[in-house]
């Protein structure tokens, strides 16, 4: 084993309060691709369809891509053994939360049970009209856009749009959580996206120690993180789960 691993084991069995804070790396091996980048959705689709502007013009135009993209093609997605690992450290009483920056509920559905998730979630509609809160799998999505079963407004994912603020209380307690941390597990992010990349800096500048999962350098890894353990998620958090077995 790695002495990187380790060290790493050995900071979180030691802490108090350890938080993950995780992006699209986390999902890439559930088969969800990134955003941006060479193979991300942005390469292929224009972006303009997650404009909140261009939704309230054009909903059935940004609902036939929604549908296509987070919905025929990501709903099939299955937590993987990164999401799974993160789940049994928090039944262990090791990690007390995640803060997650994607849409995909992959935390949940892998058995966290503190989870904020930053940018909102795929799995519920909400309607434009009365704030109605519906999960998705009962609302037929083959007339688009679907319509609220309340007030037939349109139903819209209860995800973050372009163009609009974070959602409360996602925001304030992932913020608080950064404070609180002793040990912030930064899982498969670049680091680029605002304002979710101040997170793990808000952590350090409270007095955190930053572990990093990623396979490659980020905008996180000579500003602000201690270790890096650099594999894919799942990789990563097979050894790290099994340096911590070996220490307990």
């Amino acid at each position: 084993m790695d002495e990187t691993y380790r060290q790493a084991a050995s900071i979180l069995l030691n802490a108090k309060h350890a938080v993950a804070f995780t992006g699209a790396g986390i999902s890439v091996e559930s088969g969800i691709p990134p955003f941006r980048g060479p193979n991300g959705l942005w390469s292929k689709y224009d972006p303009t369809f997650l404009d909140i502007s261009y939704f309230h013009r054009h909903p059935k135009e940004s609902w036939i891509l929604i549908n296509k993209i987070f919905y025929d093609y990501f709903g099939k997605a299955q937590p993987n053994a990164a999401h799974k690992i993160l789940a049994e450290l928090e039944a262990k009483g090791i990690i007390k939360a995640v803060i997650t920056q994607n849409i995909d509920h992959l935390h949940q559905l892998a058995g966290s049970k503190t989870v904020y998730e930053f940018h909102g979630t795929s799995r519920y509609l909400i309607c434009e009209q009365c704030h109605y809160r519906v999960e998705v799998t009962e609302v037929s999505l083959d007339d688009l856009p679907p319509r609220c079963p309340k007030c037939n407004g349109i139903l819209r994912p209860d995800f973050v749009f372009f163009g609009e603020p974070i959602p409360e209380p996602a925001n304030s307690l992932s913020f608080r959580e950064a404070e609180k941390a002793d040990v912030f597990l930064v899982i498969g992010t670049t680091g680029e996206i605002m304002p979710a990349s101040l997170i793990p800096q808000i952590a350090k500048e409270h007095g955190s120690i930053i572990i990093e999962v990623n396979p490659t350098e980020s905008q996180y890894t000579e500003a602000i993180t201690d270790i890096h353990l650099r594999d894919k998620a799942t990789v990563a958090m097979q050894k790290l789960a099994k340096a911590i077995e070996e220490m307990r």
